[in-house]
């Protein structure tokens, strides 16, 4: 579970539920039938119409992406794996890896070694994965673009439905109770579309691309480490290299502990 996601949106409704209620505001005002249909029925729509039906098919995975925690292959573990892999290319040969690689659960990685088992050239190992790793991007940016359109269209329809409120509303212009009650649930539709546009559907593409650039990230960090293999570098010069795309903080810890253990 992403705990991130799930205490942020509890925490968003709490702000919102809680700021109206100190307000005066009773939550009941928010069971309006007329406002959740505009909002949630009219941003479905409205991105229905954006994208193509593959697309579209894919918001239930988006959603689980969002509030799972992807497992992901440790930097610091993988750094090491590639110095082990380094070694034994540089005494037996990149051939003896190939068993090792058998055992890979991580496909993109599995699929570099062994290209480069199969003596493929670096450069033609490096177009093949970065050609990967731009598709797999261009996925996740369509997903998160459903996001990120549906925090567009939410707070304009939470503003037709203002206008639709206020509609009715002018109907009962004679009767001052009802016309104040009538306003006032025009505004719900407003309320609820700020509410999903800026704190649920433009988070959560935020989160998308965050999770894909990191993502992206460790590929990287792959494909560096495939093309030291091939040619040939040490093992302290590959975890000099891979170090650099730990966090400051990671990366001081890691050659340290690196440099203990070589002075060992």
């Amino acid at each position: 579970m992403d705990k991130t996601s799930v205490f942020g949106l509890i925490i968003g409704i709490l702000a919102v539920g809680i700021g109206m209620v100190l307000k005066g505001v009773p939550i009941s005002a928010l069971a309006n039938t007329a406002a959740i249909l505009i909002i949630f029925l009219g941003t479905a729509a409205a991105v229905i119409i954006a994208f193509p039906s593959n697309e579209i098919k894919n918001v239930p995975k988006l959603f689980k992406i969002l509030f799972s925690e992807q497992k992901q292959v440790n930097k610091v573990e993988l750094i090491h794996l590639f110095s082990e892999w380094a070694q034994v290319a540089r005494r037996e040969g990149i051939l003896v890896l190939e068993s090792k690689v058998d055992e890979l659960e991580n496909p993109f990685l599995k699929n570099g070694m062994l290209l480069a088992i199969d003596g493929k050239t670096p450069d033609y190992i490096r177009e093949v994965l970065l050609a990967e790793i731009d598709s797999m991007e261009e996925r996740h940016e369509s997903g998160a673009k459903i996001f990120s359109q549906a925090g567009t269209y939410a707070p304009t329809l939470g503003v037709l439905g203002a206008v639709v409120g206020l509609i009715a509303a002018l109907g009962e212009m004679n009767d001052t109770d009802t016309l104040g009650q009538a306003i006032s649930a025009a505004f719900i539709a407003t309320l609820f579309g700020i509410f999903t546009g800026y704190v649920l559907w433009h988070p959560f593409a935020n989160k998308l691309r965050r999770k894909s650039k990191q993502e992206v990230q460790l590929k990287l960090m792959m494909i560096e480490g495939i093309l030291s293999i091939i040619e040939g570098e040490a093992p302290k010069e590959i975890e000099q290299k891979l170090s650099s795309f730990l966090p400051a903080n990671e990366r001081q810890a890691f050659l340290e502990e690196s440099r203990d253990n070589n002075n060992a």
